[in-house]
Parts: structure tokens; sequence; C-alpha cells
């Protein structure tokens, strides 16, 4: 076995030429964008993109097929470089069985299943060519059509307010929506970790993942996982998620709870933290944060599967002192961003940056970093070691 690295949920911001896809998202995010970044800049063996969906996606991978700069793998995905391409769709769902909305994940193991599955949401979507659209189908009947297709079926970031499975407030299991026996993983998002989910003995049957959600270039891989694979390509990924052959996750890495932007209940008005009622401005307008409604949530039944070992991962861009000119000094002298967050000694490092923000390198590698928690949608921050 071999290990890599993946991250499985990268958006698109437009089209190659010029279209809006995730419209929240950068427009310097373009698939050729996602690619040489992914493979030439930080590191990352396999990519999630779940925007292929897109009719102009599906064009321009076929296009970098017909040229010779990418090739499908017999084993599903597609190579570019140093980098897989997992092809994949970010949906919205709010269906009768549920008060959504709830974003989900469907990957699809080659390109002509992934434009089946197009031509089948073009009729149960508004428009074809966006993110995370929501489709007008039941929850249930997704996933059947997901797995008719041989793909992987994922809910996405399931604790984050607003647009998940538990964030609504209102969902109390997932058997409300899915079919539990047809999900294959789920996704944490960037306000929780495995200590966290694991109070809620639904989820102990289910591997998980830590993914971006990236709207722009630099947040790629800032959760990532290390999975042990025998070649990076779509059938091992699906080996992985069910630990089947000796394949599985080997680590997760995340952003510690705290430094994600949902983590702490926090008031609409002001941003004060902690109350439903706010006792600096008196609003009862809040958002609630992730460890309350996990709280809300757990059952408190151990789980006894061994998990991953979970780092809290601060990604380079999150370091005090790292700003660009610094990162790319460390690129051009290292590589990859993996390769400075896992492998460059604390001795190489302070060749080449201060002492300080070489400390601040190695502490973020062991998760030894301080930090104040986030909320209502604002991240928290490093305070220090």
């Amino acid at each position: 076995m071999n290990s890599y690295f993946a991250d499985l949920h990268i958006h698109i911001g437009q089209t190659s030429s010029g279209k809006p896809v995730k419209i929240t998202a950068s427009r310097t995010l373009t698939l050729e964008n996602i690619l040489i970044e992914a493979s030439d800049h930080k590191g990352i063996d396999i990519v999630g993109v779940i925007d292929c969906h897109v009719p102009e996606v599906m064009l321009t991978l076929k296009q970098l097929i017909d040229n010779g700069e990418c090739i499908e793998l017999e084993d599903g995905g597609i190579r570019f470089q140093h980098t897989t391409l997992i092809l994949g769709s970010e949906l919205e769902i709010y269906d009768h069985a549920c008060k959504g909305p709830i974003h989900v994940l469907a990957f699809m193991p080659s390109l002509q299943r992934m434009q089946e599955f197009s031509k089948w949401l073009s009729t149960r979507l508004t428009n074809i060519t966006l993110s995370s659209q929501r489709i007008y189908e039941e929850g249930k009947v997704l996933q059947r059509f997901v797995k008719d297709l041989g793909g992987l079926f994922i809910p996405a970031h399931i604790f984050t307010p607003h647009k998940s499975l538990y964030g609504s407030g209102v969902i109390r299991s997932l058997t409300e929506v899915f079919d539990g026996k047809l999900i294959d993983a789920v996704e944490l998002g960037l306000s929780s970790d495995t200590s966290m989910a694991d109070n809620l003995t639904e989820l102990h049957r289910y591997t998980f993942l830590t993914n971006s959600d990236a709207h722009s270039l630099p947040k790629i891989a800032r959760e990532y996982q290390k999975i042990s694979l025998d070649n990076p390509n779509f059938l091992e990924l699906k080996m992985a998620l069910a630990n089947e052959k000796g394949r599985g996750i080997e680590v997760n890495y995340g952003l510690n709870p705290y430094l994600g932007k949902y983590y702490e209940t926090t008031c609409e008005k002001c941003g004060a933290k902690g109350q439903e009622i706010c006792e600096v401005c008196g609003s009862n307008r809040f958002v609630k944060g992730v460890s309350k409604r996990i709280a809300e949530l757990a059952d408190d039944i151990k789980n006894n599967r061994q998990r991953p070992p979970y780092i809290h991962q601060v990604p380079l861009q999150f370091i005090p002192g790292v700003g660009p000119k610094t990162l790319e000094k460390l690129k051009d002298l290292y590589g990859t961003e993996m390769k400075i967050l896992h492998e460059v000694s604390e001795e190489e490092l302070k060749k080449t940056v201060p002492e300080k923000i070489a400390t601040y390198i190695i502490a973020a590698r062991e998760g030894r970093l301080q930090v104040t928690a986030g909320g209502g949608g604002t991240y928290g921050k490093v305070t220090g070691i």
C-alpha cells in the first residue's frame, strides 16, 4: 500500500470561457488552475472537484483528455501530472421528507457516468450550469440513482449551520432523509472533528472525511486526509471508504474546530459569542454553534471502532507571519505545501524564514498552536503556541 493526500471537496469558480459556476467562489478557481495548484503547489495526490456535472466542465475535461494533458484511468478518475481528479457534484436536497436544505456530495467513476448523471440532474435542477443547486427529488431517490451509476454518496459538512444534515436544527437522525446503507462516508466540516462527531451513535459506522470546501485556490487542502491505497483512482478510493482489503484513511488533517467559522454560538447583530440571548446587545438572533448542536444530539455511547488519528492541522496561510511572499519563498525552496507542512525539518526552516515562523510551522505540524474560537461566519485565530 501507498499513502496519498486527498482533498475531496473543491469548487469551480468559473468555466474556461468565463461563465460562473460557484457564485461565491473566486474567478481564478477554474478547472485547469485547480489541477495545476493541486499538483504543482499543494502536493495533493487526489482532488474531488464537485462541480463536474456542469456541461462546460465536462467538455473541458474531454478536451484535456483528447489533447493528452489528462488521462482517464481504467479504474476511475482522471489523471493530471501528479494528481488524480475524482469527478463530483454538490447538490442541495429539500424534499417533502426533510426540512433542509441539506448539501450532499456525489462522485462518479468516469466522465461517461458523470455525463449520465448530469443528464438525469438536468430535469431536476433549475440551472445545470451552476454549483450546489437545489435538486427537486427525494433524497433516497438520489441515493439510489448514484448507486445505480456506481457512484459514491457523502453528506457534506454535516454540522455546518443552515445547509447541512444536522445543521438546520430540525433533523435529529439521518434516517429521516437518507437510507443509511447507501451512505459511503460523511464529511465533518471545518468546525468539528472526530472526537465531536463520534458523540452521535448513528455516525459510528461511517468513515469520516475532512475536506477543504475550497472557494479559492489558497484554500485547497486547508483540510485533507492521508489515505492508504494501492493506486490513486476511484475504485481504490471506494474501497478505502469501506475499509476493504487494507485500504483506508490513515490520518485526518483538519482545522482545530475552534478555527472554523461556526464553532461557537454567535449573536447575529453584534458578534458576541456563547449566548442565545446576547448579554451585550440583548438580541435573540443568533447562529447556533456546531459545538452546541452536537451537544444537543449527543447520546454518549462510546464508539469501539478504532478511528484514524485526527491532527489539528493549521494551513500555512493561517500561521502568523506567513504571507504570500514568505509562502512563495518556501515553495521555491522545498516544493509543495504538503512537503513544507509534513517533511521539512525545523533546522531547514530556520535557514529560510525567521525562527518564530519556523517554530509556528512545526507547532502547526504537531497540533500545538493555541487558537481562539470562531463563530457566526467568522474564522477563529491562531494566538500563540
